[in-house]
């Protein structure tokens, strides 16, 4: 019954995954298309101002559900309906308190970073959006935890389409900061309602004393972890908005959103389908094993390619897009986020893979020395080198990776280098390759798509030679 299972668990993630991500990369494509349009049309100030809001509201989530959504997922048993509803009772009750604050608290934040009207009414939104998107939370478990990640992905869809038609429509008839106001609103709408549409749940109200202290042992830790991620990253967006000017916040956002192209593009759907199925294989630590040396391929192969083309062309599409020179003095800034993120890639398998088998108290210690890390370095170069502080401190951070593979071979043995040798080895010919040819100028803007697009292929070719068994091999549905 235990293999039946397990055979069970891989075909769902690898269909889930193909699924799920090819979906996303479809959104990802719209939502990069979308910021492209919106730092033609917007200012660096007001990408700034949508930055720092965004990141005040995700300060909130973190408090809406102390982890009780990931036990959920994450629980060996089955759920019965006094865990969801122990669960959404719980999460609407914190959820209705951190509304009712951040709406008091309007005046306090419109006056700490000088919001004029239209930045209030962007915040406000944000509130209501976070309350909209609370509604979501039981429907999405039950969906992820049945690994049905082709209707996950809908309400999504919908969310992402909406937002950023009706934002760059606005932000093109010249309605600045108010263009996300209008689009925050429409994706909390619609992606309710669908969400709704296609996994309909009953809401109920109650409290199990005895499902939520299960929950709790897991969720706290949990989020707690979380916590400190934002405190890592969200909560430094706000505090440089305060020390820094707008644009630079700007600057830092562009080279941010730009960099994690590759993780918005595929780590998310990986990471998304691998947590609840690393969790369904937490007993048979071989099986987990090689999991993780197969995700650990699948992401280095797909990841790092783009990565490499990314460094390479951005100065040069910067040079040849009109209106985009606005962004030259964000360009460091980009390479350093790049390569961090490459690294992530590498690393967030391995700590979800933490969380999956319930040694959430590892994650929590990575995430309490990330945090406290980068928060030295960035405050300790801050005077010398401004907006690139962050940048650089996350750099500097991310090689801590090879603690984190240290760690996870403690728990489920696994060959970290075999898995992405030859993705890493391929890299080094793109970037030959990219080296050679970009050392012709000028070059039009077809000129460096085809550059691009032949480094990309050259480098699938030579992942392909090496390592046709082992892509066959997660390919196929009836793998080992």
């Amino acid at each position: 019954m235990q293999d039946i299972d397990i055979a069970l668990i891989k075909r769902k993630s690898i269909t889930g995954i193909i699924a799920f991500t090819s979906r996303t990369f479809f959104l990802q494509i719209v939502a990069f298309a979308g910021t492209f349009l919106l730092t033609i049309f917007l200012s660096p100030a007001s990408f700034g101002l949508f930055y720092i809001v965004s990141a005040i509201i995700a300060f909130l989530g973190y408090f809406s559900d102390i982890g009780l959504a990931a036990a959920l997922v994450q629980k060996k048993e089955d759920l019965h309906r006094e865990d969801l509803v122990t669960t959404f009772t719980i999460q609407q009750v914190l959820v209705g308190i951190m509304v009712i604050l951040a709406v008091a608290a309007s005046g306090p934040v419109a006056s700490f970073y000088r919001l004029d009207e239209s930045g209030i009414l962007l915040y406000q939104a944000l509130v209501a959006g976070f309350f909209l998107s609370s509604l979501k939370t039981i429907p999405s478990i039950l969906l992820e935890r049945s690994l049905d990640f082709q209707k996950l992905v809908i309400p999504t869809m919908v969310e992402t389409l909406l937002f950023y038609i009706v934002a760059v429509i606005l932000a093109w008839k010249g309605f600045g900061v108010t263009s996300f106001t209008w689009a925050v609103l429409a994706r909390g709408v619609s992606g309710l309602v669908v969400m709704y549409l296609i996994a309909p749940w009953k809401i109920g109200w109650g409290f199990s004393k005895k499902s939520a202290r299960s929950l709790l042992h897991f969720g706290v830790p949990f989020q707690l972890n979380s916590f400190l991620a934002l405190i890592k990253d969200d909560l430094m967006i706000v505090f440089l908005g305060k020390v820094l000017p707008l644009s630079h916040v700007g600057y830092l956002g562009w080279a941010k959103k730009w960099a994690e192209v590759p993780l918005r593009l595929i780590m998310d759907s990986v990471i998304r389908v691998t947590f609840p199925a690393f969790s369904r294989i937490q007993h048979d630590i071989k099986v987990l094993g090689s999991a993780l040396e197969k995700t650990l391929f699948g992401l280095a192969a797909t990841i790092f390619p783009i990565t490499i083309a990314l460094i390479f062309f951005i100065k040069p599409l910067i040079a040849v897009i009109p209106k985009y020179e606005k962004w030259e003095p964000a360009v460091f800034a980009f390479y350093l986020f790049a390569v961090t993120s490459a690294i992530a890639s590498l690393s967030t398998p391995l700590t979800n893979a933490f969380n999956a088998v319930g040694k959430i108290k590892i994650t929590l210690g990575l995430m309490i020395f990330w945090t406290i890390s980068t928060w030295i370095l960035t405050v300790a170069l801050l005077p010398s080198q401004g907006f690139l502080a962050f940048a650089i401190a996350t750099f500097l951070v991310s090689f801590s990776i090879v603690a984190v593979i240290q760690l996870m071979k403690k728990i489920a043995p696994f060959q970290f280098m075999s898995a992405i040798k030859i993705p890493l080895l391929s890299c080094f010919v793109q970037i030959l390759w990219y080296t050679l040819f970009l050392r012709i100028s000028p070059l039009s803007l077809w000129q460096l798509i085809i550059i691009g697009g032949s480094g990309v292929i050259l480098y699938a070719g030579l992942v392909w030679t090496f390592e046709r068994e082992r892509i066959a091999g997660l390919l196929s549905k009836k793998h080992s």
